[in-house]
């Protein structure tokens, strides 16, 4: 394999625009992969073009998505030396009443690739004897979240996932993170309808400070990574309070801000 890449997922705003920017700042050479091709190829220009920054727009919740994905980059001599799983998409409300074909959506997209991304790319890692793997999950992984369940149990199972890989991986050069970042103002909040909280508002972090905060943990080798002091002491928190107490209070959240969505999206 002739070149190695930073390959970023969901890199069309937000978060993962975000690390691309920073890591092309960095020095990184990029792929850069989303859904829409439109913002991919104005942000490869941005960042000096297809040869620092490559965009392969790419529905990731495809069933075959990793293995097109690799084949493409294989095609083009393209190694990954860090993937960033960063695509994801968020949902609201009450479970019985959200539509299944939007569950299932997204756990395509928020577990099923986000595995299989891993599975693909991470064992040449293992055999040049160096890598890292970025998850971006969320404070929400770390208790029940009633009206975003479906979601929160999705990202627990990343962060579950994250912590045992750390440990397979263990002495092979492949270092993994969870980064689990709280209220982030992008558009996945938007249609998530997540945002819309007292707690969320001031709790809130750029997406900017989220890379920064991971690309500094990943430097010092951090597993778990939270950005914002608020996150970190909310998360820390939990581990005194009675976990009914948890669940009770993060229910009345998003119970105001699910109904709020609602009604601004019937």
């Amino acid at each position: 394999m002739g070149e190695l890449r930073a390959l970023v997922t969901g890199a069309s705003s937000g978060i993962g625009e975000a690390f691309a920017r920073a890591l092309s700042a960095r020095g990184a050479r990029l792929v850069l992969v989303a859904r829409r091709a439109d913002r991919l190829a104005r942000l490869s220009a941005e960042l000096g073009g297809e040869d620092k920054a490559l965009p392969l727009p790419l529905d990731l919740a495809r069933p075959d998505a990793a293995d097109a994905l690799a084949s493409s980059l294989d095609a083009r001599g393209i190694g990954v030396s860090l993937l960033v799983n960063n695509a994801g998409v968020g949902l609201s409300g009450r479970v019985l009443e959200q539509p299944p074909e939007k569950i299932r959506a997204m756990l395509d997209l928020d577990v099923r690739a986000l595995v299989e991304l891993t599975r693909r790319f991470v064992p040449p890692m293992v055999a040049r004897g160096e890598g890292a793997v970025i998850n971006v999950v969320s404070r929400a992984a770390f208790q029940p979240v009633p009206f975003l369940a479906v979601y929160a149990a999705s990202k627990a199972f990343v962060l579950s996932l994250t912590e045992s890989l750390a440990t397979e991986l263990a002495g092979t050069g492949v270092v993994v993170q969870a980064l689990c970042p709280g209220n982030v103002p992008t558009e996945f909040q938007e249609v998530a309808g997540t945002g819309n909280t007292r707690f969320n508002r001031t709790s809130a972090t750029s997406a900017a400070e989220v890379v920064a905060a991971s690309l500094d943990g990943l430097d010092r080798g951090r597993l778990i990574v939270i950005p914002g002091l608020k996150n970190r002491i909310s998360v820390g928190a939990q581990r005194f309070a009675p976990r009914s107490l948890a669940r009770h209070l993060a229910g009345e959240l998003f119970r105001i801000s699910s109904d709020r969505a609602r009604k601004d999206n019937p």
